[in-house]
């Protein structure tokens, strides 16, 4: 027997959790469906910090998250008992990532900023060390409580009337005349509308899907080493650290540009970003990779003077991206995808969700379309492999 809703959410991280909420909010039926336990790390959106920042040129992207932030305050109206998800700390850029185009969008959209040299940053933030001119967001950065902001988007999708199942891995997904059929051990789903959302296990759930098969192959998926670096005792407290994002000048040792950010009771966050071996997310080791860890704590030596580099706790997390780093939002037929998050996706996610829940919304006779030409699935075909 199979149960009819209006909507099937397979994958129950940030966004998943984002587009349930968004749905059940306009009082549709909703059910979402979320291989593992509630509060799991095998995915991409646990842990207690991710960076939010507006360091954008592209308006496609500060559309999104000037959006987000107003939204991120409503989910926690809407889910007061989770506590504080989003704190401003202030967010600075240096290195090529200290940019003229990002500085002239912010005047354009009067987002607060200011420039500040490398030695007054440094007198400021004496924690960190800076290259070059260092670009400070005064009042729209800062850090998001990522286990806390998944557990808000399904309380707030739960209270509006969405259903909520954990262990529930969908085994098949396949379009009909009705719509889209979502199976799994326990049951069927026939929906109007399914947005898949499962990040590292996107593509294993489209292989009956010609026009997203094809797009979803070219996710890669890697298991990264960011890493908790203590505090030493001289060095400012960590609610005074602004979130940061480096890309050292040319040439350097380091295998990519760097972000971090304090997370507090844990230390300084500092992770490169997208570099870690390729990896099937159900054969994961979750095991430190010591090169990589090694350079990690170069970098910390050099560049992050307030952290302690030989006192660390490796944090192990799955990366999907696509080969431009741009998303995948997408609706082909009955079927949504949202794909590519990894690196700078989390503070998106209220307004994320938002998108999906308006392509998951449209008529049946609509064209199909992907939220902007930079988010269509159609377009990893031409990117080089």
């Amino acid at each position: 027997m199979s149960e009819h809703v209006d909507h099937v959410v397979v994958g129950g991280g940030v966004m998943g959790a984002a587009t349930a909420w968004q749905l059940a909010r306009r009082g549709r039926q909703v059910v979402l469906l979320e291989r593992f336990g509630r509060g799991h790390s095998w995915g991409a959106s646990h842990g207690a910090s991710r960076i939010y920042r507006n360091t954008y040129a592209r308006p496609e992207y500060l559309d999104l998250v000037q959006e987000a932030f107003d939204l991120w305050r409503v989910l926690e109206d809407e889910a007061p008992t989770v506590g504080e998800l989003l704190r401003i700390t202030g967010g600075v850029s240096h290195g090529s990532l200290a940019s003229r185009e990002v500085a002239d969008a912010f005047v354009e959209r009067g987002i607060p900023h200011e420039w500040l040299s490398a030695a007054d940053a440094h007198a400021r933030w004496p924690g960190l060390a800076f290259e070059g001119d260092v670009l400070h967001e005064t009042d729209t950065a800062g850090r998001l409580h990522a286990d806390r902001a998944v557990e808000a988007f399904l309380q707030a999708a739960a209270d509006a009337g969405a259903r909520v199942l954990h262990e529930t891995p969908v085994r098949l997904i396949e379009q009909n005349v009705y719509g889209v059929r979502v199976v799994t051990d326990t049951g069927t789903w026939d929906a109007r509308r399914v947005v898949v959302a499962a990040g590292a296990w996107t593509a294993g759930l489209l292989t009956r899907e010609p026009d997203l098969d094809g797009a979803a192959r070219r996710l890669v998926v890697t298991q990264e080493q960011p890493a908790h670096f203590a505090l030493r005792p001289d060095a400012p407290a960590a609610e005074l650290w602004p979130s940061f994002t480096h890309d050292p000048a040319a040439p350097h040792r380091w295998p990519s540009g760097v972000y971090g950010l304090a997370t507090p009771g844990e230390g300084i966050k500092v992770g490169f970003h997208g570099v870690g071996p390729r990896t099937d997310p159900d054969q994961r080791t979750f095991t430190a990779e010591p090169g990589q860890l090694r350079q990690l704590r170069d970098y910390v030596a050099r560049w992050v003077p307030g952290a302690d580099p030989d006192h660390l706790v490796p944090v192990s997390c799955t990366y999907t991206t696509t080969p431009d780093h741009d998303f995948v939002l997408d609706r082909r037929g009955s079927v949504v995808v949202a794909a590519g998050f990894s690196g700078h996706g989390f503070k998106f996610a209220p307004a994320v969700g938002r998108v999906l829940a308006d392509l998951a919304s449209e008529p049946a006779d609509a064209p199909v379309r992907a939220a902007h030409p930079a988010f269509a699935a159609a377009r990893l075909a031409a990117l080089p492999a």
